[in-house]
């Protein structure tokens, strides 16, 4: 049996695997199927096809191709519930995957017991490196968690009522931190990469060195009250501040503030999993897209880290420190002032794109279509953020989204050359 570290513990991999199932269904507890069903935008993903595509994940890599008898729940899901593996065969349009009101969210929880009642009893006999394959699908559900927590504050976004999924009650403001401190970065050639010890993907490696320049990371990433101040001095009506795509993106869309962001009775308000309140001036400004980031960057006199920089200062930092998602409940960053800098809260925007690693090979089949295709045109974050489960992040860890994107906890710490 392998084990893997959690958030500073070590469990069996069978124990692992149904905490992680577990919390996906817990996320879901509060929704209807309705709830459940409906797809906000074609960038996010109904949560029944969250809960259901996580386990055609572990049901088509692990059981129909390891575990001899094994017959699928249902031979015409696979169609629906593929994400993008082309070897996989055809599969639902990713835009049209709210049109599935069929099955249920019952019958998908129904799939869900099947495929995990036959998971945990093959799982003792199955060789390491289909166990590895198990681990690999904990930590792809543990993504879906997030994005299933962001896919459904989008879609509740959408909802004239504002419907709180997780009431909470109003929180006092604490006072706004200080100006930036600066710490100074590594500078000379470093080493970047995962080590090889534990589980990463593949795009984490291979370890390789990198040469930093000096450089000054912020301590502590940007809050709504200094994001506030960028709007007041016309951040979002001044070109110069803009790469060319992002002032197009600008004037296209008619982008004026962080996403959930509104004015009402004088004063900023932002939309979150708790419903509508007022921006907490002091907790870190986060929907922010790249093109966003680079602006206020550009305004405040400043750049963002490269990957390679924020890797060398994280790897300093315990990753299971920091605001990151424990359980089921009301999920937001907590003020700028609280906890350890580099992991939770928001994920941070570097300047750094999307590319392979020097002597990057994909796996073999169809999990080697799981990060490498996706090479090109989007940029790296770093750290987790509110809503990323507690144990799945890591110094190495690279997360990608296009440059326009905001609908994830994306927010800013900046750099400096020196």
């Amino acid at each position: 049996m392998i084990q893997t570290a959690i958030a500073g513990q070590t469990h069996s991999l069978t124990e692992r695997y149904a905490a992680v199932r577990a919390l996906s269904l817990a996320l879901a507890a509060p929704l209807s199927d309705a709830d459940a069903t409906v797809q906000s935008m074609p960038d996010a993903s109904p949560t029944k096809w969250h809960l259901a595509h996580t386990t055609w994940f572990f049901e088509t890599f692990v059981l129909r191709d390891h575990v001899a008898g094994y017959a699928l729940h249902d031979e015409r899901w696979p169609f629906l519930f593929n994400s993008y593996y082309e070897a996989e065969g055809r599969r639902h349009a990713r835009d049209r995957r709210g049109m599935v009101t069929r099955p249920t969210l019952d019958e998908v929880r129904a799939y869900r017991a099947h495929v995990d009642a036959a998971l945990v009893a093959a799982l003792p006999t199955l060789p390491t490196a289909v166990q590895d394959l198990v681990a690999l699908g904990c930590h792809h559900e543990e993504q879906h968690q997030e994005l299933l927590v962001t896919d459904i504050l989008h879609l509740f976004a959408e909802n004239p009522l504002e419907p709180a999924i997780w009431p909470a009650p109003r929180k006092v403001p604490v006072a706004m931190p200080g100006p930036i401190g600066w710490i100074e970065g590594q500078s000379g050639i470093v080493d970047i990469g995962h080590a090889g010890d534990g589980f990463a993907f593949d795009c984490e490696g291979p370890r390789h060195q990198a040469l930093l320049a000096p450089h000054a990371l912020a301590d502590r990433t940007i809050t709504n009250g200094e994001w506030a101040a960028f709007i007041a001095d016309g951040g979002y009506r001044e070109a110069r501040w803009w790469l060319a795509d992002g002032w197009n993106w600008v004037k296209t869309n008619a982008i004026d503030a962080p996403l959930y962001w509104e004015e009402r009775d004088g004063g900023w308000t932002r939309f979150g999993l708790d419903g509508r309140r007022a921006i907490d001036p002091a907790a870190p400004v986060t929907h922010v897209s790249f093109f966003e980031a680079d602006a206020y960057a550009s305004w405040a006199g400043a750049r963002l880290p490269t990957e390679a920089e924020w890797e060398a200062a994280a790897a300093q930092h315990d990753p299971a420190d920091g605001n990151q998602m424990d359980t089921a409940g009301p999920v937001e960053p907590r003020p700028a002032t609280a906890g350890p800098a580099f992991f939770g809260d928001v994920w941070e925007w570097t300047g750094s794109a999307y590319r392979p690693y020097p002597g990057f090979q994909a796996a073999e089949g169809a999990v080697g279509e799981y990060n490498g295709k996706f090479m090109s045109g989007q940029f790296i974050l770093r750290g987790g953020s509110c809503a990323t489960p507690r144990g799945h992040a890591r110094a190495s860890y690279r997360n990608f989204f296009y440059p326009h994107q905001r609908w994830q906890f994306t927010g800013v710490r900046l750099a400096k050359d020196l």
